[in-house]
């Protein structure tokens, strides 16, 4: 996100569409664009839109002449809804062509089979130490080809530029190479090609995104049918994140050290008030049963 926004040519009065959904950092990124460029940020209210069943037109009406960018999930983070984002991306397009769509794709890339020329956006960002189990302080960045020469390089280092005979600078690289700097910590992306060579080994990306809708399937239908649980999507999410909340609980933080006290690790969102329980394809069955015995324990 920092990379993408950043390296656009602001001016003041653009405008950043965010939804409701979207992770504290990208808030927070949006944020500090206002105060450096005097841009607009404004929201959408994505999650009662989804739970209403189709988030496009809520989404349409917050754009504007001025909408510059428009950063939305993939996967979003706290509820684990995929979100339609071919659709998506085709209405924004149709009823504002100026606007870039960057995705956050921390939670889909290493879940979902992806094509990612076949999405319609322009930049797609993800890390490599979440579901594809790589080290930390590495990610990637898809630039739509037709969206490099609107996306500046926020960092300039020999590695992006091309030089002339005297070791002058002419410009930059023609492909992502330009957002390259300079020394970069080769042992990481050693540790990620291994750790994704390692996935193949498991099957194809397809049959990996299978195992994983049949695993969170199984934790959804078996939280449901414990009374005092209420999942937060109505049928079973179509990724690796299940959310949940405990009838009348104004504040999840006891359960989930609970949990943890029995070494049942789940993840705490504040909004919406929920807890969140990560499902990969690695995951097994018994651990499934072992969560959901642990809540019912601790209810």
């Amino acid at each position: 996100m920092q990379y993408c926004s950043l390296g656009l040519n602001w001016q003041p009065g653009d405008h950043i569409l965010l939804s409701d959904c979207e992770h504290p950092g990208i808030v927070a990124t949006a944020q500090q664009l206002t105060h450096r460029f005097g841009v607009e940020v404004s929201t959408f209210p994505l999650l009662a839109a989804l739970q209403a069943g189709n988030p496009i037109p809520t989404m349409l009406e917050q754009l504007r002449p001025q909408t510059k960018l428009m950063v939305i999930s993939h996967i979003l983070w706290n509820t684990g809804q995929l979100l339609p984002l071919t659709a998506m991306a085709q209405a924004c397009r149709q009823q504002a062509a100026q606007v870039k769509i960057l995705v956050d794709a921390a939670q889909s890339v290493g879940v979902l089979p992806l094509g990612l020329e076949d999405l319609g956006i322009d930049f797609y960002a993800f890390t490599g130490h979440k579901w594809w189990c790589g080290p930390d302080g590495l990610g990637g960045l898809y630039v739509r080809p037709s969206a490099l020469p609107d996306l500046e390089p926020t960092f300039v280092g020999w590695r992006a530029i091309e030089m002339d005979s005297k070791g002058q600078p002419t410009g930059w690289k023609p492909d992502g190479r330009r957002y390259e700097v300079a020394t970069s910590a080769f042992p990481l992306f050693g540790g990620l090609r291994d750790a994704i060579a390692i996935h193949q080994q498991w099957g194809t990306d397809q049959e990996r995104y299978q195992r994983i809708l049949s695993l969170s399937r199984l934790l959804w239908q078996q939280l449901q049918a414990l009374p005092q649980v209420n999942c937060l999507l109505d049928t079973a999410p179509e990724s690796g994140l299940v959310a949940f909340q405990i009838q009348g609980c104004q504040n999840h933080r006891s359960l989930v050290q609970q949990l943890e006290n029995r070494q049942v690790m789940v993840r705490l969102i504040a909004d919406p008030n929920c807890v969140r329980a990560s499902v990969h394809y690695l995951t097994l069955e018994t651990e499934i049963d072992q969560l959901v015995k642990a809540i019912a324990e601790a209810l």
